[in-house]
Order: structure tokens, then sequence, then C-alpha cells
């Protein structure tokens, strides 16, 4: 499925990250299937091999509803501000806890600072953005969707990666925790892709590519190839959507069979 073959018109998605990487496409797909989005990010010119254009000016060039709001999500007062402007759009219908960071360090070299930082964005980030968000959704009376950005590295351990993968985990436990607590009004939900080729980490998009193609990988992808962010947008507009109504406290794994192997 396509992003036409959902409807978000007349809703309001916010995203944080969503300047560039995952995070941009999940605002253009939203956008491009009829919400107004809220980008929330610590800066708003796209990173890397994005393209030049701000996501919110990408919006808005084709016809869309955006606003930028730059957010350290570090910082729940920043993420309240965020919802605020969702707000002035007509409220947060869909909360997407997308922001991240990484880095790489082993179990025996990791500092208390490293590890803060991390958890600060990735894990305070999450949490807090779905408390702002149910807030919000609990105050108008709607029946919201927040959906966190996990990974597989919720579930799988590499080396040098203990620090990210405690993160990625904990969201995973506020998915479920926050499913719980805010059913049956509002629902919760977490897309944990896999080797996705896009800039984020260490690795360039290309290089993520290839490691695929080449077999240099711990394991063999089933499906043979990395993920692409589209893939990544189509489990996270079902989970949004009407049709996935029945869906809480679950995480998504869009990483083309990697872990069944």
């Amino acid at each position: 499925m396509g992003t036409t073959d959902f409807d978000f018109a007349g809703e309001t998605a916010l995203v944080t990250g969503g300047g560039s990487g995952i995070g941009r496409a999940l605002a253009l797909a939203f956008a491009d299937a009829g919400a107004a989005v809220v980008v929330a990010d610590r800066r708003e010119r796209p990173r890397g091999d994005d393209a030049a254009v701000p996501t919110h000016g990408a919006i808005e060039r084709d016809g869309g509803r955006a606003e930028f709001v730059e957010t350290d999500v570090s910082d729940p007062v920043q993420v309240e501000t965020a919802v605020e402007a969702a707000r002035a759009l007509g409220g947060v219908d869909v909360m997407v806890n997308n922001a991240g960071v990484h880095l790489t360090e082993s179990v025996l070299d990791i500092t208390p600072e490293q590890f803060d930082r991390l958890h600060a964005v990735n894990v305070r980030g999450c949490l807090f953005g779905c408390q702002a968000a149910a807030r919000d959704m609990r105050e108008r009376g709607v029946e919201g969707a927040i959906l966190n950005m996990s990974s597989i590295s919720a579930t799988m351990a590499k080396p040098g990666q203990i620090g990210y993968e405690s993160t990625k985990g904990a969201i995973r436990m506020i998915t479920r925790s926050a499913a719980l607590e805010l059913a049956p009004d509002v629902r919760v939900n977490a897309v944990a892709p896999g080797r996705t080729a896009t800039g984020f980490g260490d690795s360039s998009a290309a290089e993520k590519r290839r490691s695929v193609e080449t077999g240099d990988l711990l394991k063999p992808i089933p499906m043979g190839r990395a993920g692409t962010v589209d893939d990544v947008t189509g489990a996270a507009l079902f989970l949004a959507s009407d049709a996935a109504g029945y869906v809480t406290g679950e995480t998504v794994h869009v990483d083309g069979g990697y872990q069944v192997v």
C-alpha cells in the first residue's frame, strides 16, 4: 500500500526528528496522506544525503500544511512547545516519537556522559513525547495514535551497541506500558526497522545497501536487500490508521525477516 491508500485529511501529525532520514520520510508520508504536519527537530536543514529543502518547506511546496518547531526532545518543555504548535493546527492526532541519537561503544568503554546522552534523547524523548501527546488527545477527547521508533536493536545484541540497544529496549517497554494505561482511546505502537538504507548511525545509505548485497552481515536478510524508508513509512501509516484500530502495544518489525533466521 502507498501513502495514497491512507486518509489522514483533517488530522495533524507531529513528527520528532522530522528534518532528516526516516523522520523526514515519515513527515512527508503523513503529509501525502492529507495530514497537517509539525516537524520537530533540533535543526531545520536536512542532514547528509537528504534534499536541500527543509521538510516543512517541501510539504508546503506540494500544497500541504506544515510547521517547523526547533525541538530538543531531551527537554520535556520543548516537546510541550511542539505539541502547542500542533494545537494551532487542530491538535495532535498522530504522534511520532522518532528523534534519536546513536553511538558505538563497548560495555567496557562507554562513559556515563555517553550513556546519559543516549537515554536523554532516545528514552526521555519518547516517554515525554507520549505523555505530552496523550494529554493533548485526552483533553480534546479524540482517539489518537502514538508511534514510537524502536529498532531490531531492542531484542538483538551486537558488539559495541550496549548503550543504543538499552535505549531501544526501553522504548519497547514504554510502548507496552503506555498502551496499557492509555487504552482504549489512545493506541500506542512501535515500528522496529532493521538494516535500513539511511545515513543514520555509523554507515551511509550506500554502505548499508552494499553490506546486504555483499553478504557483509552476521547473518543474511531473507528478503535479500536493505530496507527503504518507504518500507518503514508503510508500516507507520498502517499503525496510525483506522485499519489498525484494534492494534495497540505492539512492535512491528520492518527488517526483511532478519530476526527469523
